[in-house]
C-alpha cells in the first residue's frame, strides 16, 4: 500500500474510533482549563456578587413610565455597554428613538446593546440575548430588604432584578471574564443583544431584530436566553417550550352613566349581570375551556412526551405548599405538568368599571369590561382563537335577549413557543449541567410566554434554547424577589462549560 494512503487509513480509522469511544462525551473536555475555569470563579465569586450589587443598586424600573427611571435605565446600559468593552467586546449601543405614551407625553426609550467578541470562522458563534430592566419595587409593599440594595441572607441574594434578569446577564459575562482572564482564547465566537425594555414589552425591538437579520445575526449559529426559572429548588433545567397568550376583553354597555339600583334595579338588563354570564360560559369548575373547538389543534399526546413528563423532579407536597394552594385541580405530577405547558388554559383576570371599594354602593354599573386570556400551545393560531372566542361569547349573549351593546376584543395575541430538544445545543447544554451540578437535567416547558423566543425563531431562523438558572423560589417579578448565591455561581460555571461543548459539538 502506498505510505500516504496508509497513514490517511489509519488516521481515518482513529477519528471513527473517538467517535465510536464517545469522542464528544462531558469527560473529553479539557480538564485542566475547566478545573482553571471553575477555580478562578471560585476564588473571584465575591467580586460577581459586588458587580451584582452595583447593578441592582441601578433602579432601571421600565413599567413606570417617569423621566427618572428612564434616566437609570439609560445609566444601566451605559454601565453594561462599558462592562463589555472592558472584556473586549466590539459594542454598539443603538438609539431606539422614543416612546409614545397615552398621555401624550413622550420618553426616550433606552438603547439597544449589541456587542461581539472574536470572529473566528472555524468557531461557532453563539448569541446571548438578556434585559436589564427590572419590575417596580418599594420596600413599602412588603420587602424585608431595600429592593434595590442587594442583601445577602443565608446565601440567598435579595434584590430587584437579581434573577430577573441581572444576575444571569452577568453570569454569562463572568463566564466570558473567566477565560479573558486566564489568558484562554473564548471556545467559541460570543454576541450579545441586550435591551432595557423587556419588562414593558420589548419596545420597538422587533423592529431592531428584522433590520439586523443580515447583519448582526447573520453570523450566529445559536441563540441562548436565560430569562425564566427551575421546576424545583435545587435541580437544574433546560426550558425547550413556552405557552403563547390571547389577552382579550369583552365589553357590555347600556349607558356611559352608572344607574341608581333602586331607582332602576328590576327593569334594565343591567351590563354586569350579562357580563358575570359571559365570563362564566368560558371555563367550567374543572379547568375545562367552553369555547367550541378552542382544543382541536392541540398537538396530539405522544407516549415519548408522557415520559419526559415521568422524569421530571416535582415534589407535588412542596410544591403545593410553596404555592400555599390547598388542593389543586389534578392529583398527579404528570397531570399538572400537562395542564400547565402543554394544555390551554383560561383565566379571568378582572372586571374594569364595577364598584370594588370597601363599604355598600347601591349601584348598577352602566358599563363594563371583563378581561380574560387564554395561554396557547402548540399548535393553537392566534386568529382562529380570536374567532373561535368571538363566536361562541357572540352566541351566548344573544341567547340572553339582553338590549345592551357588547364588543368582544383581543388585545394581545402571542403565539407558543417550542424547540428541537435534539438540536446541537441542547446536547451541549445536557453535558454542561452533567459537568457541573453532577445530574441530568430537568427537560421543561414554562406556562407562561416568553415573546422574544417566538421572535428570534421566526425573525431570525436559529436554534434558540432557554437555560435557566434561578431556582423555582427566587420569586420574579415578587416582593422579596432573590438568587441564590450557589446559582449564581455555579451558573456562571455552567455557561463556561457550556461555551466548551459547544465548541466541541459545533
Amino acid at each position: 500500500m502506498d505510505p500516504k494512503l496508509g497513514r490517511m487509513a489509519a488516521s481515518l480509522l482513529a477519528v471513527l474510533l473517538l467517535l465510536e469511544g464517545g469522542m464528544f462525551s462531558s469527560h473529553s473536555l479539557p480538564p485542566a482549563l475547566l478545573e482553571k475555569v471553575f477555580q478562578y470563579i471560585d476564588l473571584h465569586q465575591d467580586e460577581f456578587v459586588q458587580t451584582l450589587k452595583e447593578w441592582v443598586a441601578i433602579e432601571s424600573d421600565s413599567v413606570q413610565p417617569v423621566p427618572r427611571f428612564r434616566q437609570e435605565l439609560f445609566r444601566m446600559m451605559a454601565v453594561a455597554a462599558d462592562t463589555l468593552q472592558r472584556l473586549g467586546a466590539r459594542v454598539t449601543s443603538v438609539d431606539m428613538g422614543s416612546q409614545q405614551l397615552p398621555d401624550g407625553q413622550s420618553l426616550p426609550i433606552p438603547p439597544v446593546i449589541l456587542a461581539e467578541l472574536g470572529n473566528d470562522p472555524t468557531k461557532g458563534t453563539v448569541c446571548f440575548y438578556g434585559h436589564l430592566d427590572v419590575q417596580p419595587a418599594d420596600q413599602g409593599d412588603g420587602w424585608l430588604t431595600d429592593p434595590y440594595v442587594l442583601t445577602e441572607v443565608d446565601g440567598k441574594l435579595y434584590g430587584r432584578g437579581a434573577t430577573d434578569n441581572k444576575g444571569p446577564v452577568l453570569a454569562w459575562i463572568n463566564a466570558v471574564s473567566a477565560f479573558r482572564a486566564l489568558e484562554q482564547d473564548l471556545p467559541v465566537n460570543i454576541k450579545f443583544i441586550i435591551e432595557g425594555m423587556e419588562e414593558a414589552g420589548s419596545v420597538a425591538l422587533e423592529e431592531l431584530v428584522e433590520k439586523e437579520k443580515n447583519r448582526f445575526f447573520s453570523g450566529v449559529d445559536y441563540i441562548v436566553i436565560s430569562d425564566n426559572l427551575w421546576i424545583s429548588q435545587r435541580k437544574p433545567a433546560i426550558t425547550y417550550g413556552t405557552r403563547g397568550n390571547s389577552y382579550f376583553t369583552v365589553e357590555v354597555k347600556c349607558r356611559d352613566q352608572d344607574f341608581h339600583s333602586g331607582t332602576f334595579g328590576g327593569i334594565l338588563h343591567e351590563p354586569m349581570a350579562d357580563l358575570v354570564a359571559l365570563l362564566g360560559s368560558l371555563v367550567d369548575s374543572s379547568g375545562h375551556i367552553l369555547v367550541p373547538g378552542i382544543y382541536d389543534e392541540v398537538a396530539l399526546l405522544t407516549e415519548e412526551e408522557i415520559n419526559t413528563y415521568k422524569a421530571i423532579h416535582l415534589d407535588l407536597e412542596e410544591y403545593r405548599n410553596s404555592s400555599r394552594v390547598e388542593k389543586f385541580l389534578f392529583d398527579t405530577k404528570e397531570e399538572i405538568l400537562m395542564h400547565l405547558w402543554r394544555y390551554p388554559s383560561l383565566s379571568i383576570h378582572g372586571i374594569e368599571g364595577a364598584f370594588d371599594e370597601p363599604g355598600a354602593k347601591t349601584v348598577i354599573p352602566g358599563q363594563v369590561i371583563g378581561k380574560f386570556s387564554i395561554r396557547l400551545v402548540p399548535h393553537m393560531n392566534v386568529s382562529v382563537v380570536e374567532k373561535q372566542v368571538t363566536r361562541h361569547l357572540e352566541d351566548v349573549f344573544s341567547k340572553r335577549n339582553s338590549s345592551n351593546k357588547m364588543v368582544v376584543s383581543m388585545t394581545l395575541g402571542l403565539h407558543p413557543w417550542i424547540a428541537n430538544i435534539n438540536d446541537t445545543q441542547y446536547l451541549a447544554a445536557k453535558r454542561a449541567i452533567r459537568t457541573v451540578f453532577g445530574t441530568e437535567p430537568d427537560m421543561i416547558r414554562d406556562g407562561s410566554t416568553i415573546p422574544i423566543a417566538k421572535m428570534f425563531q421566526e425573525i431570525v431562523h436559529k436554534s434558540l434554547v432557554l437555560i435557566p438558572l434561578g431556582a423555582v423560589d427566587d420569586g420574579e417579578h415578587s416582593q422579596n424577589e432573590k438568587i441564590n448565591r450557589w446559582n449564581y455561581i455555579e451558573g456562571t460555571k455552567l455557561f463556561a462549560a457550556f461555551f466548551l461543548e459547544m465548541a466541541q459539538l459545533h
